[in-house]
């Protein structure tokens, strides 16, 4: 008797095919946004890419810049590349900026400037910022099996990426860099070991510096040259 109420109703058995034709259909759409959203995000790749390379190059970088209204040399391009996990410096692969563009929801121009932003918050936070200081030196070597990178550049990422965060310990050691005579380059190991003392050392006192720690020697000489100069 039951079988036959079903059969009038004809209810119970249409409710599974109903649910599943909307969330196909839901499916569907979403897929069809997705691929709309890509073919923008690849059409503002080319729009900026070098044709022969097939890549975006410096100059397209400048004038995607210039269409954001933002300086070239602004952090928050480094922060960008960061985002796009971009391996060579100046030049973003197709790849690198659908990864990218995709993970800020930017199919355009206008877009790609209102997420800057919300890009620097999250890089600045910290559990993603040893992460970008890390990534703001790999990016820096521009030479294969190149694995450190000369003072002058040094002084300038280090302004670049840190001052805003740690301005006196950094305005110093690039002042200590400028003047001393001991390292003409700094490698990956020093410049990680910097960012430690800047979140570890009380500063400026440097009480808890203890040289008999793991610390890079060029640090070792750096708060030497300080206590000198506090004197």
């Amino acid at each position: 008797m039951r079988r036959s109420a079903n059969k009038k109703t004809g209810q119970s058995n249409s409710i599974p095919s109903v649910n599943s034709s909307a969330a196909d259909l839901f499916r569907s759409a979403s897929s069809k946004a997705s691929s709309k959203e890509l073919e923008r995000i690849d059409s503002l790749f080319y729009a900026y890419a070098n044709g022969s390379s097939g890549s975006i190059d410096p100059e397209g970088i400048e004038a995607l810049c210039a269409d954001m209204e933002v300086d070239h040399t602004d952090l928050r391009i480094l922060m960008l590349a960061w985002k796009m996990k971009a391996e060579e410096q100046g030049y973003f692969t197709l790849d690198e900026w659908r990864r990218g563009l995709k993970a800020l929801r930017a199919d355009t121009v206008s877009k790609l400037k209102k997420a800057l932003p919300d890009l620097e918050k999250e890089v600045r936070r910290p559990s993603n910022f040893a992460d970008f200081y890390s990534y703001a030196f790999q990016y820096c070597l521009t030479e294969e099996k190149q694995k450190s990178i000369d003072i002058e550049s040094i002084c300038e990422l280090l302004t670049l990426v840190l001052s805003s965060t740690f301005p006196a310990q950094v305005s110093l050691f690039v002042e200590y860099l400028k003047n001393q005579n001991d390292y003409k380059v700094v490698n990956m190991d020093q410049w990680m070991g910097f960012f430690r003392f800047c979140n570890e050392i009380s500063f400026p006192s440097l009480d808890n510096y203890d040289p008999e720690l793991a610390w890079p020697l060029i640090l070792d000489n750096f708060v030497e040259w300080l206590r000198e100069k506090q004197k």
